[in-house]
């Protein structure tokens, strides 16, 4: 697959993140709707942009600043072909 590198492509594929993001928490609130649901979904937000930050920015800046991976699959397919786990920097 080709980099994304139309500007206008870029902001309409962040526009229906956001749309799926918002239709789907109001869908999960519509449900179940309290507290302890709106918490666990902020929670689960906020770690999973960790995570994404976490796979996107310390590994490029970090642990393997040689490789600039494309999506999480290119990241394990990466560390699978080196046989091992990813180095730490010394």
């Amino acid at each position: 697959m080709r980099d994304l590198q139309s500007g206008w492509s870029m902001w309409l594929k962040a526009i229906l993140f956001l749309v799926i993001g918002l239709t789907s928490a109001a869908l999960i609130l519509s449900e179940l709707p309290d507290w302890k649901t709106l918490l666990l979904l902020c929670l689960v937000i906020w770690s999973f942009c960790r995570a994404y930050y976490f796979a996107f920015y310390v590994i490029e800046r970090y642990l393997d600043p040689t490789f600039r991976y494309s999506g999480l699959f290119s990241v394990v397919r990466h560390w699978l072909k080196q046989g091992s786990k990813p180095k730490e920097n010394e």
